[in-house]
């Protein structure tokens, strides 16, 4: 692990550990609600957790743990990040962070599912609630 990539994992973790959490119960809820009703593990949870997370605010403040991703892997934004595409997109997956910088593009994912395809043919892939919520960081 190279040492941008540690210290923006360390600064998620010691400033923005309530952002995780609250995107690890938007992501419980969406998964509760998707076992209370008819249960398709095949459907995607991208809207159901992108409401989530839009009617708790959290998606509000990703922006800012983007800002201070950026900052802590040393490096400067070339724009104000918006909680919109390009800056902020919620996936199958959970929400994710992108930044333009000077090496690259720093990606945060905060992965509250996971997706598995079996390959079989005509079947798609089947999206399964993670034991809690899962944190990628690269630097591509």
């Amino acid at each position: 692990m190279s040492y941008p990539i540690r210290d923006v994992r360390r600064r998620i973790h010691d400033e923005y550990a309530d952002v995780v959490a609250e995107i690890d119960r938007c992501a419980d809820a969406v998964a509760d609600a998707r076992a209370s009703t008819e249960p398709n593990d095949r459907e995607p949870p991208r809207e159901g957790l992108q409401a989530a997370l839009e009617a708790t605010g959290v998606i509000e403040t990703l922006p800012a743990v983007l800002a201070a991703a950026v900052d802590a892997a040393g490096f400067k934004l070339r724009a104000q990040p918006v909680p919109a595409p390009p800056y902020v997109v919620v996936t199958s997956r959970g929400p994710m962070l992108r930044a333009t910088i000077d090496p690259g593009r720093l990606v945060v994912r905060f992965d509250g599912f996971e997706v598995e395809r079996d390959g079989t043919s005509g079947s798609g892939p089947t999206y399964r609630r993670l034991d809690g919520v899962r944190v990628t960081i690269s630097l591509e």
